[in-house]
């Protein structure tokens, strides 16, 4: 009886051993072994569209993949990219989405995208718009323009708000390669960085790069009333309310990767993209 009474003892033991073994390997692991999204809703990236659908659906190719924001129009054809697709731009068209997520309640900000095109003398040519009607001639809170193009230099202005940021852009971005633009304004310092391929754009004029409100540094920009954007044209190539005259022309070359955040980004962050061909 004693033999039989150790033996279902160690029987027991053993049992509970397995058992105890067996539910370790199924305790969930610590917190920070689980695989984080690398740019989850909220984060500082706040649009990106890499325009690599290969569906029949043209808006589903153009889908945003930050809160799957889907373009309500997409006129743009499909071809090879910097990595992956891109969007070829075409004469008075442009891509439209309904919004660009919560990019509105930034007070600093990144814009970048990659693009390509051969230069085109007389021709205005618009990169993209932040539709706000709260301004009453351009409707647009941000607008980029590119004029005078030659295959290495063009004058470009960005539109921030009330304000134009211009000058001369001593770059190749009309050569017909692709070229990685970003542009990056700091609230706490008032100042828009440019980066082309990878690299700060130096000599700049205060005219480029000094955000101004009733003359002072601007600080935060609002774009809480922002509503549209447009991609690869300005409001009229979308439909949307803004300029009609003649010399605004859309983009008419290809664009790949674009993004934006809400921050300005480190120049060891833009390089990283532009390395990676993002």
């Amino acid at each position: 009886m004693k033999n039989n009474l150790k033996i279902f003892i160690a029987a027991a033991i053993a049992l509970n051993t397995i058992v105890l073994t067996g539910c370790q390997k199924m305790d969930r692991p610590a917190l920070g072994n689980y695989v984080k999204d690398a740019n989850p809703p909220g984060g500082p990236l706040k649009f990106y569209t890499a325009f690599d659908g290969s569906t029949s659906n043209p808006l589903m190719n153009a889908v945003d993949s930050i809160r799957a924001t889907f373009a309500s129009a997409n006129p743009l054809a499909s071809i090879s990219g910097i990595s992956g697709k891109a969007v070829q731009g075409a004469d008075g068209k442009a891509l439209l989405y309904p919004s660009a997520n919560d990019f509105k309640s930034t007070s600093s900000f990144s814009i970048a995208l990659w693009l390509k095109n051969a230069a085109q003398a007389g021709r205005t040519e618009f990169l993209f718009s932040l539709v706000d009607d709260t301004y009453g001639w351009h409707h647009s809170a941000a607008f980029v323009l590119v004029e005078n193009q030659t295959a290495t230099k063009a004058t470009m202005k960005f539109g921030l708000m009330d304000q134009w940021l211009e000058g001369d852009f001593v770059k190749p971005m009309f050569d017909g390669n692709w070229h990685h633009i970003v542009y990056a304004y700091d609230h706490t310092t008032s100042k828009m960085n440019y980066y082309f391929d990878g690299a700060l754009v130096t000599g700049l004029t205060p005219t480029q790069t000094d955000a101004k409100k009733s003359g002072n540094p601007r600080g935060a920009v609002n774009f809480s009333q922002a509503t549209n954007l447009v991609i690869g044209g300005w409001n009229k190539h979308a439909n949307i309310t803004g300029p009609t005259d003649g010399w605004i022309s859309s983009f008419t070359g290809a664009i790949d990767q674009f993004r934006l955040y809400g921050k300005a980004l480190t120049a060891t962050e833009v390089a990283s993209l532009y390395s990676a061909k993002q």
